[in-house]
């Protein structure tokens, strides 16, 4: 079961280390080496967008492996996905910027960008599956959050990568110093490979292929179109807050402090600590929607995450560097935690076994791109639409709409915490 539960959590770093490394690079890198023509506003718009079309392919990732781990098997999909990330990862710490090829450099960039999020898109349905249909029904919610506890772990070892070569001159650092985490994806491909090949095919597949005629029944992706669309769109609208607010927090703050004339070293500082503390969060959210459920949790954190926006960007606007990372603690590591904490066991446990893989892939990796690829675009003209640029209200109030959204589908989805994963119940059966 540690392997298991490492794997898992493995396979989350690798994800959101690769990810949220070239998050944070587009907001503090990109824009200088590959869109150096264009102005500030302009670059900066441009390296999110390139953020946004690796989300657009999470989808498509998500449907194909999804169907592979619906069909074939949990575990042989998790094997190519990543393989698929990690490689990359590498080939962008590889490439050169605009001045060396000029503008092969941006298309070169997108089509990596494109592979990396189709990788990802089928990485966290099978990963936090393996764990989730391993746990007994009374830890589902703790064991769900190795695949969750990835993001900060892989946000943490990327800002500490980036950190490490942030004292080099900003013509060093910009020329190789930012290339070397990326490389560094490496060695969480070989350990992942590693611990993956010796893992066990999760039981609750296993019963269901030897209970179940696949080759009669429909596609994965045909079946959960079909017989679960209100589930589907449910366990989307429950990703659209978690994913929008997390994308302003570590994608389009940083590239705002920076305009506000916070030091890198300080937007470092406030990424490490809130990666730190969501460690503890994280898992004692889950733990706790195994106690008392899914809902009040995910409710609670998205509501308390809605009122803390308009206090997040007046403490950033005060350009502290102490109440920065305060409000950065804040907002990232205790109320969006208590939303993204229990999120993997409450979409698993809204599809059946047969289409788990494909429903859970697909909401979640929707959500990632209409939250979470949008956001950053979002804000930056939002914020550059009021006097002096500085329009930090209409940001908040976009955070505060998602998180009711996501409020509102969860509210909607009822309790999950008791619902049997060998139970293949149809769309109106498996709500409660």
């Amino acid at each position: 079961m540690r392997q298991i539960l490492l794997s898992s959590y493995l396979g989350g770093v690798i994800e959101w280390y690769d990810f949220l490394l070239y998050g944070t690079a587009a907001a503090l890198v990109f824009d200088k080496l590959f869109f150096p023509q264009m102005s500030s506003f302009a670059g900066t718009l441009a390296s999110f967008a390139t953020l946004a079309v690796g989300y657009l392919a999470r989808p498509i990732g998500g449907l194909v492996f999804g169907h592979y781990g619906d069909r074939v098997g949990r575990k042989p999909v998790l094997m190519v996905s990543i393989v698929l990330m990690g490689l990359s990862s590498m080939l962008i710490g590889l490439l050169p910027g605009y001045a060396d090829i000029g503008i092969a450099a941006p298309l070169l960039l997108v089509l990596l960008r494109l592979v990396q999020g189709f990788a990802v898109g089928g990485e966290w349905g099978g990963a936090a599956l393996m764990a989730i249909e391993h746990a007994g029904p009374a830890r589902r919610g703790l064991w769900g959050a190795f695949a969750q506890m990835g993001a900060p772990s892989g946000l943490l070892l990327s800002s500490l990568a980036l950190a490490a070569f942030n004292t080099l001159p900003e013509a060093e650092f910009l020329s190789w110093g930012w290339r070397i985490p990326f490389l560094l994806s490496a060695v969480l491909i070989v350990l992942g490979y590693w611990i993956r090949r010796g893992m066990a095919e999760s039981p609750v597949f296993a019963r269901a292929q030897k209970s179940a005629d696949t080759a009669r029944r429909p596609a994965p992706v045909l079946e959960t179109l079909r017989r679960q669309r209100r589930i589907t769109l449910l366990a989307i609208g429950v990703g659209i807050g978690p994913f929008a607010t997390n994308s302003i927090l570590i994608a389009f703050l940083p590239a705002h402090a920076k305009d506000l004339g916070i030091s890198r070293t300080v937007v470092l500082t406030g990424l490490i600590s809130s990666c730190g503390v969501s460690l503890l969060t994280l898992p004692a959210y889950a733990a706790l929607s195994d106690r008392i459920g899914r809902r009040p949790v995910s409710i609670a954190g998205a509501l308390l995450l809605a009122a803390n926006s308009f206090l997040l960007f007046p403490l950033v606007d005060s350009r502290s560097p102490a109440l920065f990372v305060i409000a950065f603690v804040l907002s990232l590591s205790v109320f969006h935690a208590a939303m993204y904490g229990p999120m993997a066991a409450l979409l698993a446990e809204l599809f059946p076994t047969g289409t788990r893989y494909t429903g859970t892939s697909l909401g979640y990796q929707t959500a990632a791109v209409l939250g979470g690829s949008l956001a950053p675009l979002i804000a930056t003209w939002l914020v550059h639409t009021g006097e002096g640029g500085r329009n930090t209200t209409g940001v908040a109030v976009f955070m505060a709409v998602t998180c009711a959204v996501s409020a509102w589908s969860v509210y909607r989805a009822g309790e999950t915490r008791h619902h049997a994963l060998d139970t293949a119940a149809e769309d109106g059966e498996q709500l409660s």
